[in-house]
């Protein structure tokens, strides 16, 4: 396909994942929309929208079943609302800025799709003639891509959402297990009535061909690593390989998306706190100053201490506190406005001499920087650095007080402890 025209607001965007069912008590679109004040003062720009389309009933998973179980891909789950309360929704979230994508589900569909009747041809067959079960999930069906009335069906499908609702993009679900070629054709079709944020399920490194299509795919890598590393292998060496990996990784323009957790790891992994313990708020320093695109799980600002129910209601339960609010706000304002901390800005690591377990890091662009200081250990940290940028006076993000390295190259952390220095 031709160069892509990638939309120009995904250079410091933000996402936030919404678990419609669970979000609110009501668990409908119109629920959900009280909270947009909330996270838009919060600093989230684009909602992530988990699959809103109807839950198919045969072999269905618990009292609920999956959103990704889809019964009919232009139609909207009634558990959520109607048609126009999504509209309303939108439009809604449009006035106050956000960009909204929704969660679109190719590979697969459940059993008893409108498809398995009205074209049992775009479904792959076992050797026996029937339909073929997804790999490890038995309440859904493959899609055949090797017929081409099935991608024109499905790219049709999405433009629905398009042009009835006038979404702002895609988070595309197990992106890596369709095929590119299906990808490339839908953009560029898909295109022709506005331009579109495309994010895949998929490591951004062991699928990067997908980045040709794809703007933003997943930092997997990073994710299972630093879980193993605060459990097991305290070796920042490793870590910081790995991110520089993630850096030299990409086509033009496109990136990583980085997250302590999202709808998988919360209810199958465990929340944040389960996999990284104290070093939960330290990966979330991270994952919104390092080279990417932030990603925030419905929740995690009160902050959520519980794994949420896939198949079942299981309600968020919000305390009114949102005690990781302003952290995140802090956090989430300055990628949204820095210039150093846009995905086209540079990163480079810091090395500091006698300390293995300190990761630092200076971003910069159009000479303004942020420098990000993090100590990845359980023991308090007293640290020198130098470096030639650090001559003006920054403010640390989360104190306000400014600090001179000219005179006091000196910076001391708790254990786990973080510090964001912005000129």
């Amino acid at each position: 396909m031709n160069k892509l025209q990638r939309v120009e607001w995904r250079l410091h965007t933000t996402l936030y994942e919404v678990n419609i069912r669970q979000y609110t008590p009501e668990g409908t679109f119109k629920a959900f929309a009280a909270h947009l004040p909330r996270l838009r003062d919060m600093g989230i720009e684009t909602l992530w929208l988990m699959p809103i389309t109807p839950i198919a009933s045969e072999k269905m998973k618990g009292t609920m079943g999956s959103y990704y179980a889809c019964s009919d891909y232009t139609s909207i789950n009634p558990e959520f609302g109607t048609l126009d309360d999504f509209r309303n929704l939108v439009s809604a979230a449009h006035e106050l800025g956000f960009k909204v994508i929704l969660d679109w589900v190719a590979n697969h569909t459940g059993w008893d799709h409108i498809w398995t009747i009205t074209n049992p041809g775009f479904y792959k067959r076992e050797a026996s003639g029937a339909i073929k079960t997804a790999h490890g999930m038995d309440d859904i069906i493959e899609l055949d891509y090797g017929n081409p009335a099935l991608r024109e069906t499905m790219i049709a499908a999405m433009r629905f959402w398009i042009t009835e609702c006038n979404i702002d993009g895609f988070r595309c679900d197990l992106a890596s297990w369709v095929p590119l070629e299906f990808w490339k054709k839908a953009r560029k079709e898909l295109e022709r009535d506005k331009p579109l944020f495309w994010l895949g399920e998929m490591d951004a490194i062991d699928d990067n061909p997908y980045l040709q299509v794809f703007d933003v795919a997943y930092a997997w890598k990073w994710m299972h690593a630093t879980e193993t590393f605060y459990k097991k292998d305290r070796s920042v060496i490793r870590l910081t390989q790995l991110l520089q990996h993630y850096n030299i990784t990409y086509p033009a323009g496109a990136t990583a998306l980085f997250f302590t957790s999202n709808h998988d790891e919360n209810s199958w992994n465990g929340t944040e706190y389960e996999k990284y313990g104290d070093m939960a708020l330290l990966l979330a320093v991270l994952s919104c100053t390092w080279q990417g695109i932030p990603l925030v799980y419905s929740g995690q600002e009160m902050p959520l201490h519980k794994r949420l129910m896939f198949f079942d209601k299981d309600e968020i339960g919000w305390d009114g506190q949102y005690r990781l609010h302003e952290f995140y706000k802090k956090l989430l304002h300055l990628h949204l406005t820095h210039p150093a901390l846009s995905i086209s800005g540079s990163t480079e690591v810091i090395h500091i001499p006698g300390d293995e377990h300190i990761l630092a890091y200076i971003r910069k662009k159009n000479k303004k920087w942020v420098l990000t200081v993090l100590n990845l250990s359980p023991y308090p940290a007293t640290i020198n650095i130098i470096h030639p940028l650090l001559t003006a006076n920054p403010v640390d993000l989360f104190s306000g007080e400014s600090k001179n390295f000219a005179k006091d190259t000196t910076v001391q952390l708790p254990q786990w402890g973080y510090k964001v220095y912005v000129l």
